[in-house]
């Protein structure tokens, strides 16, 4: 099975642009959702595990709109990513799947399976969900992408970089510079700075209140489907008070927390999380 970035590279063209993604595998379809941050990708989220869920599931990465591979769209990138999701499956003729998703692809797994239950079958989550409870917010990880969206530098890339894992490590000149040539995309940029950037943060965080709009996390009751929630014990981008809300709302969850592990559980933790999510999706 060919799973290199060149073998599994598709397109398709929708109404609203052009969705590339990275297709490998058969069986049923798994959507696998990427994170937001600096020079993030569903590539480089989601290639080292490929190869391993490619052998059970007909797996889709989905490259969301505005971080530098799919085209860009109006809108805060969180609800253009969901709605791409949807606008991805319809074009591909899939009515139901499974959805991985890291970070903010979690979130928007949560907010498609609240608003469309039937379209997802199954839901892993990996970090990102929920709301802190103990720990402080922003978190130390949000506060280094404000940094970086406010001023980047290579310095700033690295510091946050080095936040999302536990092993500093696996944090290499290559994986640096891959992230750093992406972040000076400037779509990718506009993209981060609408999330990250001081003013903008703060904009929304006023538009939320004075909407008088709950958190999206208040309603996961609504989510239909059994659920994995996945975290690292020392995630210092989502730390692991979060889960609890999601965990306790959600009416067939389940959490499993890996030790010695930061934000990036599908890199990290790679071989126990591919085991521990393969036996929850197969059963």
């Amino acid at each position: 099975m060919d799973v290199t970035y060149e073998g599994t590279k598709r397109e398709i063209a929708t109404d609203k642009g052009v969705l590339r993604y990275h297709e490998a595998g058969e069986g049923p379809p798994l959507l696998l959702l990427h994170g937001s941050g600096i020079g993030v990708s569903g590539w480089r989220n989601y290639r080292g595990n490929l190869e391993r869920f490619a052998e059970h599931f007909h797996c889709y990465i989905l490259e969301f709109p505005g971080f530098g591979v799919s085209d860009p769209v109006d809108g805060h990138p969180v609800v253009t990513a969901g709605s791409s999701a949807i606008r991805f499956m319809d074009a591909l003729g899939i009515e139901s799947a499974a959805v991985m998703g890291n970070s903010m692809g979690g979130v928007v797994g949560v907010n498609v399976a609240m608003k469309c239950p039937e379209r997802v079958s199954k839901l892993v989550t990996i970090g990102g969900v929920g709301p802190n409870i103990f720990s402080q917010n922003p978190s130390e990880g949000t506060r280094l992408l404000q940094d970086f969206a406010d001023a980047p530098s290579r310095d700033k890339l690295v510091r946050w970089l080095e936040c999302m894992v536990y092993d500093r490590s696996l944090i290499t000149e290559e994986r640096i510079e891959e992230r750093w040539q992406t972040a000076n995309d400037p779509e990718s940029h506009k993209t981060l700075a609408a999330m990250y950037g001081s003013a903008a943060f703060e904009a929304q965080q006023r538009a939320m209140v004075n909407a008088g709009l709950p958190p999206y996390w208040s309603m996961m009751g609504k989510v239909q489907c059994p659920t994995l929630l996945t975290w690292g014990r020392d995630d210092r981008q989502c730390p692991p008070d979060m889960p609890m809300i999601p965990m306790r709302l959600i009416p067939n969850a389940e959490l499993h927390v890996f030790s010695n592990c930061g934000h990036w559980v599908m890199v990290e933790a790679k071989e126990a999380f591919e085991r521990i999510t393969l036996e929850f999706l197969l059963r």
